[in-house]
Parts: C-alpha cells; sequence; structure tokens
C-alpha cells in the first residue's frame, strides 16, 4: 500500500484516483486555488461535481493550503493541474516536496521561448529548489484516457513513461487493475510531444464537423468522414516531424500516446467543439469569448504557447515549414483569428514524398 499525493481536483486528477483506490492505495486527492468549491463539493457527498460521479469513498480531499500537510508522507506525487498552471504547482511544491518522492504527470503540454521548446515536466522541475532539480525523477502517464470514463472504470490503456525504468515498473504495479492497463515506455520525450500535440490535432479534426455545419449536408445526407481522416492523417504526420525534432521515437507516434490519445480525443471533448465553431468560420476569439468562456480548450492553449517559437523556427531554418502547413494554419486561426482555409496543395506533400 502506497501513500499517493494527487495534486489538482480536476476531471482528470479526480478520475485518476480511482485506479489507485481500487488497489488500496492511500490517495490524497489536493484541489487548486481553483477548485475549492469542488474539494468543498467532494467532501460533503464524494461525488465530483463535473464527473458526475462518486469517487471511491477512500480518497481524501484536501484543500491547496494544506498540500503541506498531505505531502509529508507520499510515495508518489501526481501532478494533475490545468497546463496553464504547471508554474503555480511547482511553485507550491518547491516548499513542501520531499527528499526523493518522484513526481507522475497528468498535465500535458509544451511552452515555447525564444530559442526552444520545452515539454511540462521540465518546466515545472525548474521551478523546484536547485537540490532537488537533478535528483527528482519525473515519469508521465500517456495513451487514451477520457477521465469520465476511468472514473466508471471503464477499459483504459495507457503507457507510463520515464527514464528510470525501475521506477516505470514499480508505478505500473501500483497502477493496474483489471480495467486500467499500463504498459512502460522509457521514450518519454515521445509520448509527453505526442499527448500535448493530439489537442491541437483534435481542433484540426473538429473543423470537418463545422465546415459540414456551414455548407449543409447534401440530399443524401453524407457527412464528411472523408475530410476528418485525412485532417487525422496529416496531424500524426507533423506530430512525427516534431517528434523526430525533440529527440523522441516516432514509434510513440503509431501506438496509444499517439495515435489512440489524438483518437480519442478527436471523438470529441472540448477540443473537437472548438474546432467545429472554428470550422463554421468564427473567429477564435469570437468562439471562446461567446461559446465556450469558462472551458478550457488545451489545444488553443498549446498554439498559443507555442506558435510563436513555431514561427521564429520557421523563419530561421529550424522547422521546415512545408512539413508542419497543418500546424501553421491552426496557428494562424488561432492566434491571429484568421479564417479556416485549408492549404490543400501543400497539405501530405512530406507524407507522401512528393
Amino acid at each position: 500500500m502506497a501513500n499517493i499525493v494527487i495534486l489538482g481536483a480536476g476531471m482528470m486528477g479526480s478520475a485518476f484516483s480511482t485506479p489507485l483506490a481500487d488497489n488500496g492505495h492511500r490517495v490524497r486527492l489536493v484541489g487548486t486555488h481553483l477548485d475549492g468549491d469542488m474539494v468543498e463539493e467532494i467532501h460533503e457527498s464524494h461525488v465530483h461535481p463535473k464527473l458526475r460521479a462518486h469517487l471511491h469513498p477512500t480518497v481524501v480531499p484536501f484543500t491547496y493550503d494544506r498540500l503541506g500537510e498531505a505531502i509529508q508522507d507520499a510515495d508518489v506525487v501526481v501532478i494533475g493541474v490545468n497546463s496553464n498552471g504547471i508554474g503555480w504547482a511547482g511553485d507550491q511544491l518547491a516548499a513542501v516536496l520531499p527528499d526523493d518522492v518522484p513526481l507522475l504527470f497528468l498535465t500535458k503540454g509544451m511552452t515555447g521561448s525564444e530559442d526552444r521548446i520545452d515539454l511540462l515536466p521540465w518546466v515545472l522541475r525548474e521551478h523546484l529548489p536547485v537540490r532537488h532539480r537533478d535528483r527528482i525523477k519525473l515519469a508521465a502517464i500517456g495513451g487514451p484516457s477520457i477521465a469520465g470514463e476511468l472514473v466508471v472504470r471503464h477499459h483504459t490503456c495507457v503507457v507510463v513513461t520515464g527514464e528510470d525504468s525501475a521506477l516505470l515498473e514499480q508505478l505500473a504495479v501500483l497502477l493496474r487493475t483489471p480495467y486500467y492497463h499500463v504498459w512502460t515506455s522509457t521514450d518519454m520525450i515521445g509520448v509527453e510531444t505526442c499527448v500535448a500535440m493530439k489537442n491541437i490535432y483534435a481542433l484540426a479534426v473538429g473543423l470537418a464537423n463545422g465546415i459540414l455545419e456551414k455548407t449543409g449536408k447534401p440530399e443524401n445526407d453524407a457527412v464528411m468522414w472523408n475530410l476528418a481522416a485525412a485532417l487525422f492523417a496529416q496531424g500524426l504526420w507533423e506530430t512525427a516531424y516534431v517528434v523526430d525534432y525533440m529527440g523522441g521515437d516516432r514509434r510513440s507516434v503509431v501506438s496509444l500516446p499517439g495515435a489512440g490519445d489524438m483518437y480519442v480525443t478527436s471523438m470529441g471533448g472540448r477540443n473537437g467543439r472548438m474546432g467545429r465553431y472554428l470550422g463554421m468560420g468564427i473567429p477564435f476569439s469570437a468562439a471562446k469569448a461567446t461559446y465556450m468562456p469558462d472551458d478550457t480548450i488545451e489545444g488553443s492553449q498549446l498554439l498559443q504557447a507555442i506558435g510563436p517559437t513555431v514561427d521564429r523556427f520557421v523563419a530561421d531554418g529550424r522547422f521546415d515549414g512545408a512539413a508542419i502547413p497543418l500546424l501553421r494554419t491552426l496557428i494562424d486561426i488561432v492566434c491571429h483569428d484568421a479564417p479556416p482555409e485549408i492549404p490543400w496543395d501543400d497539405f501530405f506533400a512530406g507524407a507522401q514524398g512528393r
């Protein structure tokens, strides 16, 4: 039995408590400064208001100001905050994280700067005291995992990734249940790149629904699976290009963290809904303010975080712009309110060797 602290009481952090608690671990679910209402509801009824499901009765909720108390004897700390809160999480942990306690990341995303793109585990590590940075062991979960399905124990397949093979095996044993199936991978860069980029390309796949809605169904009620599939395929190709640049393994692109996670994210959820609005011709800023003002759109957050860096990399030759036409189009759509005009002549050229 292990002591597990989950920082972030949102949908995925809370759902992740289910396999842990089912395995008999002591789980402390610590909300962020934005999770006060959820923590209170969980404390009173053990129902998560957004998941609309009961959490395991042994899960103990904590407010963020009690993180120091919750973490004292932790064996693992799980990071389940919003991607925009990764710096906040690092600052909170800096004062209380015990020595030699590994961090397991559910949070997905990347950040861009003047000359580099970073994965979020590296970003959080920089917020920790210097004495922790080289010693702390980092791991992450990647793969198709919808929180609402996990919390009700639907079959879910993921990989746990990191650089320490022994730690990965320990974590896999902690996590595996008859419904939560876990494999290990030491390709942390590839896995984390895939699970971040999939949110961007889920936006793209969602464009097809919006374009269909704007143009109207034909007399035979045909939809636009052809277009959606083409956008999905281009997204995988471009993800592989970015994985290559970051130094990851392309095998992750065609397995659970890449194709698997992109598929499940494209089939529904907030990124797909936003993609629909964009495909209808509604500028991103208007769609966000009017239809999804309180929703976290991870794909758009990532585009805003790395868009300027991608543009700079293309300009100075570090990225081949012809290899990532869909990414560049989505940057224009989200960051500059451009219309969803798909550059067909540029698509698939790299993938088809033309």
